[in-house]
């Protein structure tokens, strides 16, 4: 035998893991998110269930009593039945604005910008700078009764409800379109990015006209990010209470409202948590009827 084949026989055997353990392997890479996950989540949800079931009668002097009281959700919808269909409303006109506002500027940012895209980029995520409440309480000052929106409006005699904008269902739609509008356009520009854009000369090689370009080829090609886009912003904007809150009247509130006040002003803890898995279930329906019928398996 040669000296390299001596070498070769002599040395160290290479370690190959156990089978066992490569099988472990992914389920330990899980465990610190799933300790997480049920730590502030799983747990919080189930005790949350716990409390939804309690006797309405109690209060927080007195104390609640486990009563098992299922009719807690059919009270709570029945009594807030406007505020579900509010707040869903709310948050299906609102993601169909960012979509209409936001589509245009990813597309922009994502083929058109050049060498200014990260200047654009930046510009869209610059209001995550500044608080959520911040950004809120300006709109509040720009949408005032002597701010600069209702002064040109007035200037060119549009017609106003109640002849202002602040405390109306526009102001807290306007709100929330800002407050959501990176959400859709970020996911949007990720898949436009994307785009090879041979594909689009292809297209036009083929006599395609600028429409049928968009719609047989860009759009198609862009799904994952639209329906991305359309899920961060309806989920959010569903059960928010601020822009309602800070724009609105109680004729305008929402969902989140209604939870808030009957956590933390109310204390009727029941409703609260009833009306918070409702509202938990609610979506999650809409989530899944939608992606089930756009059909993008990249999302999912």
């Amino acid at each position: 035998m040669s000296a390299l084949g001596q070498l070769v026989s002599s040395g160290p055997a290479p370690v190959v893991p156990p089978r066992r353990r490569r099988r472990w392997l992914p389920y330990l890479l899980l465990l610190p998110g799933g300790l997480w996950l049920a730590l502030f989540f799983a747990i919080p949800a189930a005790q949350l269930f716990a409390t939804s079931l309690y006797d309405p009668t109690g209060s927080i002097e007195t104390g609640y009593a486990m009563a098992w009281e299922f009719g807690n959700y059919l009270d709570a919808v029945r009594q807030y039945a406007g505020h579900f269909g509010r707040s869903l409303g709310y948050a299906g006109l609102t993601t169909v604005l960012t979509l209409l506002l936001g589509y245009p500027l990813a597309y922009a940012i994502a083929l058109k910008s050049g060498r200014w895209k990260n200047v654009l980029l930046i510009c869209v995520v610059a209001p995550f700078f500044t608080s959520f409440l911040v950004r809120t309480l300006a709109w509040k000052v720009i949408l005032a009764d002597t701010g600069p929106v209702v002064s040109t409006l007035n200037a060119l005699h549009v017609p106003l409800p109640d002849g202002r904008l602040l405390a109306t269902a526009p102001a807290v739609i306007a709100g929330l379109v800002y407050n959501f509008l990176p959400f859709m356009v970020l996911p949007l520009y990720a898949s436009l990015e994307r785009l090879d854009p041979r594909l689009l000369e292809a297209a036009g090689d083929l006599y395609a006209r600028p429409f049928n370009r968009f719609a047989r080829v860009t759009l198609p090609l862009s799904m994952p990010g639209l329906v991305a886009g359309t899920l961060l912003t309806f989920i959010p904007a569903a059960g928010d209470y601020i822009n309602a809150q800070l724009l609105g009247t109680s004729r305008q509130f929402m969902i989140g409202n209604v939870i808030y006040s009957r956590f933390l002003r109310v204390g009727d803890y029941p409703t609260a948590a009833a009306l918070s898995f409702v509202l938990m279930a609610v979506i999650l329906a809409v989530v899944f009827v939608y992606v089930r019928r756009v059909g993008t398996e990249e999302v999912l």
